[in-house]
């Protein structure tokens, strides 16, 4: 049985009704016309930015006819749904995907007829090298391909008719943490796509009375702050699936649970996502808190969402009801429930307001200051 749980931020849609012009204004209609379809444009490109940003997981229900005003001050549901074996397909990369360059990668630079220009690098942290006349370049997430077109790009000023080949030398960026009930959990490094079975032998099975074989039934794959699935294992290798050796992503956690593991999964704003360790004690503050805390993105009073995996319900606690002792004791966590803490809606406003060109940018605060008549 696989599950899939994604975390989908809250869209967030406006209207604007339509002020009429008050008497003895002298703002040229004209104007006023470019104003308004400007910054109806502007909304546009914000909604469409906010949905483009949407990774696919949980499945929001929208409200229903007749909803309490209450259910439509909180964000949209999400509910956990049985994934088949075609969802776990579309979770892992493609297979003639291509690599990108990341932070530790050792790469070398030949520039046919320039030997004095090639040389060797180790990407950088920040996802930089450091070219000489040029200086830093980013090639973090850059094919072979597109970190050569950039080089050549960077030095065309101070050279003609270059060509370079970008090789690999040490896949240093290419790691799989694996952690959890195994021999020797870590970080893994791969010279080629890592994949769940590659993950967990690196690891080392670990073997139980109960558990000869060591062969875990469930494997939880962490990806990013707002991804997880939850793996039978043992389950897709009797069924002689495919799928039991799904293929990973960099940067991938692995978290195999013995048999008595009690956890829940914390995913969203927070500091550390993923599993955290349930006990008689645990509460809702104190597993989140184990997570790191709430993130930048989470806002001031987020309205933490609880997916229960047994029942495949969900509810919405707002943080302000934590803040008191009895809305702490309301909250009763089970193990296998997914915890997520949605980004605010200022957040994602501000994001967009960071990522659009600083042309737009100048545009869209002319227009909402007024313009210049």
């Amino acid at each position: 049985m696989i599950r899939n749980t994604s975390l989908r931020p809250r869209e967030y849609e406006g209207t604007r009704a339509a002020e009429p012009a008050q008497k003895g204004s002298h703002m040229r209609p004209a104007f006023r016309s470019k104003r308004t379809a400007g910054i109806a444009l502007a909304m546009s490109l914000g909604a469409l930015y906010l949905v483009a940003q949407q990774p696919a997981g949980i499945a929001t229900t929208p409200a229903q006819s007749g909803a309490q005003s209450q259910a439509q001050d909180q964000p949209p549901t999400p509910q956990l749904k049985l994934s088949p074996e075609k969802q776990l397909q579309k979770f892992e990369p493609a297979i003639d995907e291509e690599y990108t360059l990341g932070a530790g990668d050792e790469i070398s630079l030949d520039f046919p007829g320039r030997p004095e220009l090639s040389r060797k690098y180790i990407v950088g942290p920040d996802g930089r090298i450091t070219l000489p006349i040029a200086g830093p370049l980013m090639v973090a997430n850059l094919t072979r391909a597109q970190a050569s077109k950039a080089i050549v790009d960077a030095l065309s000023s101070d050279y003609n008719n270059l060509t370079v080949t970008v090789n690999v030398d040490k896949y240093g960026s290419n790691r799989v943490t694996v952690l959890g009930n195994v021999k020797t959990p870590g970080v893994f490094y791969f010279d080629s796509t890592p994949t769940l079975l590659d993950a967990v032998s690196r690891g080392g099975l670990q073997s139980t009375p109960s558990n000869k074989d060591g062969l875990p039934n469930r494997v939880m794959i962490y990806r990013g702050n707002d991804q997880v699935m939850e793996v039978d294992l043992r389950a897709l290798l009797r069924g002689g699936s495919a799928m039991a050796d799904v293929r990973l992503r960099r940067n991938d956690i692995v978290f195999v649970p013995s048999q008595a593991d009690q956890f829940v999964t914390v995913l969203g704003e927070v500091k550390t996502p993923g599993a955290v360790p349930l006990t008689s004690e645990s509460t809702l503050p104190s597993v989140l808190a184990q997570a790191g805390g709430l993130g930048e993105g989470a806002g001031r009073s987020p309205n933490i969402q609880i997916i229960q995996k047994s029942s495949g319900t969900s509810r919405v606690i707002p943080w302000k009801q934590l803040m008191t002792p009895s809305g702490i004791a309301e909250v009763r966590l089970q193990p296998g429930d997914v915890v997520v803490v949605p980004q605010s809606g200022f957040y994602k406003a501000t994001y967009f307001i960071q990522r659009l060109s600083p042309i737009t940018s100048l545009l869209t605060v002319g227009l909402l200051a007024g313009g210049i008549p």
